[in-house]
């Protein structure tokens, strides 16, 4: 119901518009999403497939890998079937209970990777620093406990921002967005949104950047004990196992914290920029990650070869 006649309660549907100003390229721009979502999906399920089905690999480790695969499917699939929608058919239209669904979704699977990302950090450090208690560390009972942790730490730092978005409207129902983002909709509020801006940047800093600190403080502690280790081939292997999480963590954070910050202080940069990296980061960790895993770790690497190997002598036998 109007309140007058130039703000109105939140509307029935919103219409993502895509990235605005370039519209030229946003069948080129569709097509290099619909690869990288194909990736992404095949990738995060294979590894999921392997880690599962193989009794060898529930080990922590392994575990925590599953549990970023099941993170990036749900970032992933949460947004990009929306966005494929407005480029290739015009189909912006969202209803606002949608909108605020897919909100909640994406925000709260980025914030769980985010917490696994410091849990296979601490996974690291108990392997390298205390490799002779770490069966007795991370015992099944602490892994549910640390996986519960994750989501629930999840739930409630992004529920907030359901009630935050309720607000009144102007005349406006257009987010400049191919998904619904927070920002980009309280953007359109004629209420202050200084409390949403707030929120958001607390959540960045003392959450996504707590993170971050604590992990940087694990490598520190493992990079002391590795060069303490007495053999160059010893020093070699410790910083191997370690490989493939930090590539993850350079992934995951690189292009996270640009779109972050640059919504709330970066108005010189032109929108279709800041658009294009927020559509980005939905998947370029999902495509990444099993990829950095596949090729980093060779006990998922030969597996992933045994899995196309007798898929291809199946397929031999049929035809």
């Amino acid at each position: 119901m109007p309140a007058d006649n130039h703000t109105f309660f939140a509307p029935m549907t919103y219409i993502l518009t895509g990235i605005p100003g370039t519209k030229e390229s946003h069948v080129w721009i569709s097509i290099l999403l619909c690869l990288m979502y194909v990736v992404a999906l095949f990738g995060n399920s294979l590894l999921l497939f392997i880690i599962v089905t193989e009794r060898s690999r529930h080990e922590p480790m392994y575990l925590f890998v599953s549990m970023l695969a099941a993170a990036d499917l749900l970032l992933s699939t949460t947004a990009v079937p929306k966005m494929l929608a407005v480029f290739w058919f015009r189909a912006g239209e969202i209803s606002f209970a949608a909108c605020l669904t897919q909100l909640f979704f994406i925000h709260v699977s980025f914030m769980a990777e985010s917490g696994i990302l410091l849990a296979m950090a601490f996974d690291r450090y108990v392997a390298i620093c205390d490799p002779l208690r770490y069966t007795i560390i991370l015992t099944k009972s602490v892994m549910r406990k640390m996986g519960l942790a994750v989501v629930t730490r999840s739930f409630c730092i992004i529920f907030p921002l359901i009630f935050l978005v309720k607000m009144k409207f102007c005349g406006t129902n257009l987010p400049p967005h191919t998904y619904c983002e927070h920002l980009a909709i309280a953007w359109l509020a004629c209420e202050d949104i200084t409390v949403s801006i707030w929120y958001g940047l607390a959540v960045a800093i003392f959450v996504i950047g707590l993170d971050t600190v604590l992990i940087a403080v694990s490598y520190g502690l493992i990079l002391r004990a590795v060069f303490l280790l007495p053999s160059k081939d010893a020093r070699l292997k410790a910083l191997h196992t370690c490989s493939s999480h930090l590539c993850v963590i350079l992934i995951f954070y690189t292009p996270a914290f640009f779109p972050i910050f640059a919504h709330r202080f970066g108005h010189i940069i032109p929108g279709y920029i800041l658009s294009l990296l927020t559509n980005l980061y939905v998947l370029i960790p999902p495509m990444l990650n099993p990829i950095v895993y596949g090729v980093t770790t060779k006990e998922i690497l030969k597996r992933v070869i045994n899995v196309f190997h007798r898929w291809c002598r199946g397929s031999s036998l049929l035809s």
